[in-house]
This record gives structure tokens, C-alpha cells and sequence, in this order.
């Protein structure tokens, strides 16, 4: 039968397609890498990956047993998992996946008080496009997400955290910028800028442009909120982008403003999302608890949706 770590290496090279790239996830050299593959095809008597010099390719048997020994490998974590479980509440590390435009203006207001109140919490933090986290997560190479929802995938469940309004971002001498608040039809005329396709915040955007009569730019897309912020900086158009990015990153800014909309703003709501069934489904509730009540605190910018009990 085949070794739980030649099944690590085996869904290790169906992922990267690299020998190279697979050994270096796994920690290992590639000799080694290539010798146990190798091995496992002997074992079952089959070949499972096709080597070229310009590429490696999964035959059919190969592509088939690399995803069931993702499920072996997803359920071997969860044992792992169960009885860590058994010692302590929020004391082993967290596999957690992050969107790009959440993770570095989120977790700064969460992570000093979950250290504070459980020092043996380790976070392993992850941030990718969107649908990368979401295959991560339901292969178990990750255990939570946070994420924008809603997430339809019948494998997986979420719990919302906070409702996050998105601001106007300009140039700082734009005509707009001495505006408290922007109506909708102020825009009429101007130009938006957003992420790049694949980013959940591109299609808010997108939506948003459509229902106020915006144009969006194609031409011109950002790779990043930083750097969609140093083009709205030299004047290609506007921004919108969401307030703890504002919070973080405009707000003390002297070349970009950032305004909220007048009367009900357009928003995103971001949440956590995990595997249903998982073993550690109490302690992530305990953690969207733990961390609504941090948000309370810090971030009046947004509405906390989750329960802020202590």
C-alpha cells in the first residue's frame, strides 16, 4: 500500500506540475521526491505521472489517485486535529486563508488580542486570489478562510463577521474632494479603476459602476489596493475601495481622499468559512466570537454582524 508520504508527494506533484516546485512544497529534494514516486508506481504497478523535458503531466490512473489521497491526507489532519482538540481550546496552530484586499488591514485589529488571551494560538496565514483559498481549503491544505460572502459551495459553511462600506477614492485635487459625502450621479463622467478579474472585489466594483452608470476602466487595472492607489494618485480615475483599506492605507494620505457615499452606501460582508463537519467547528465559532469583539472595539468603521459576547 502506498506511504502517507509518498501520497504527500504524489498530490504535491499533481498541484505544481514541477518536480522541482513539488520537492521545495514538501521539504524535500527532488531525488528524493522523484525516487519515491517512483517507488509508489511500482508498488501499484501503474504509472501515475508522465515526465517530459518540458513539462510533467498526471496520466488519467495518476490524476484519480492524487485526488483520493487528498481526501486520505484531509482526514488523516482531521485525527491529527481531534486530538489536539482534546487538550485545549485555541492552543494549536490554524491553517487560515486570506483574500488580498482583507488580510493586511484585517487581522492587525484581531491578532493582539487573540495572543493576549491565547498564547498558544499559532495563525499560518495564506493570502491568495480567491478561487486558489477556496480549492485550498476544501483539499485541507487550509482549515479557515476569511473571506467576502456569500460562498455557495455545498461542502462548506460560513459565519459573517462584519459588514465593510466602500469609499470613493481621488485624487486629492479632484473637483469632488471638498464633497463631505458623494451622490452616485457626482460620478457621472468620471472613470473607475479596480483589481484585475479574479478578485472579488473587482466584480463589486464592477456591479457598483453598473448600477450608478460608471465606466469602468479595462484598460487599466490594478494589481493590489496599493497600487491601485498610486494610479488614482497620478489622476487615471477614481477608486472604490473598502473602508479598512481607508482606514489603514488613504486615510492619512496628503495625495489620495477617500469620501463615503450619501445615504445608503454599497458594502461587502466578510466572513469565515470552513469545512462542514470539520472537528474544530466549536473552536472557530468561539474565534468569530473572540474576534467580533475586537472589531467592536477598533474599527468603528464597519458594522460587526457576528456575536460580540465575551
Amino acid at each position: 500500500m502506498p506511504s502517507l508520504q509518498q501520497l504527500r508527494y504524489l498530490v504535491a506533484v499533481a498541484d505544481q506540475l514541477h518536480f522541482r516546485r513539488a520537492a521545495e512544497l514538501c521539504n524535500v529534494t527532488q531525488p528524493t521526491l522523484s525516487a519515491q514516486i517512483k517507488e509508489l508506481e511500482l508498488r501499484l504497478g501503474t504509472s501515475l505521472v508522465e515526465r517530459g523535458r518540458s513539462k510533467v503531466m498526471m496520466t488519467p490512473t495518476g490524476k484519480e489517485i492524487a485526488e483520493r489521497g487528498r481526501r486520505i491526507l484531509r482526514e488523516v489532519a482531521e485525527i491529527h486535529t481531534i486530538a489536539k482538540a482534546g487538550q485545549s481550546v485555541l492552543s494549536s496552530v490554524i491553517r487560515i486563508g486570506v483574500v488580498q484586499t482583507v488580510g493586511s488591514y484585517f487581522l492587525p485589529l484581531v491578532i493582539p488580542d487573540l495572543h493576549r488571551q491565547y498564547p498558544k494560538l499559532g495563525l499560518y496565514i495564506r493570502e491568495a486570489l480567491p478561487d486558489l483559498l477556496l480549492r485550498s481549503l476544501e483539499e485541507g491544505a487550509l482549515d479557515l478562510l476569511f473571506f467576502p460572502l456569500p460562498v455557495n459551495r455545498v461542502e462548506l459553511e460560513s459565519q459573517s463577521l462584519f459588514r465593510e462600506p466602500i469609499h470613493v477614492v481621488m485624487p486629492a485635487d479632484h473637483r469632488l474632494a471638498s464633497e463631505p459625502e458623494i451622490d452616485p450621479v457626482m460620478l457621472r463622467g468620471e472613470t473607475i479603476l479596480s483589481l484585475e478579474p479574479g478578485h472579488r472585489l473587482h466584480e463589486l466594483v464592477r456591479k457598483i459602476s453598473e448600477d450608478y452608470g460608471v465606466e469602468l476602466s479595462h484598460d487599466y487595472e490594478g494589481t493590489s489596493l496599493d497600487t491601485l492607489r498610486q494610479m488614482v494618485a497620478t489622476g487615471m480615475g477614481l477608486s472604490l475601495m473598502p473602508a479598512l483599506y481607508v482606514k489603514s492605507e488613504v486615510a492619512h494620505q496628503d495625495i489620495v481622499v477617500a469620501r463615503p457615499f450619501r445615504g445608503t452606501a454599497p458594502s461587502r460582508t466578510i466572513g469565515m468559512v470552513w469545512r462542514k463537519g470539520t472537528s474544530r467547528e466549536a473552536e472557530f465559532r468561539l474565534l468569530s466570537t473572540l474576534i467580533c469583539g475586537s472589531l467592536s472595539a477598533r474599527a468603528t468603521e464597519i458594522t460587526v454582524l457576528g456575536d460580540v459576547s465575551r
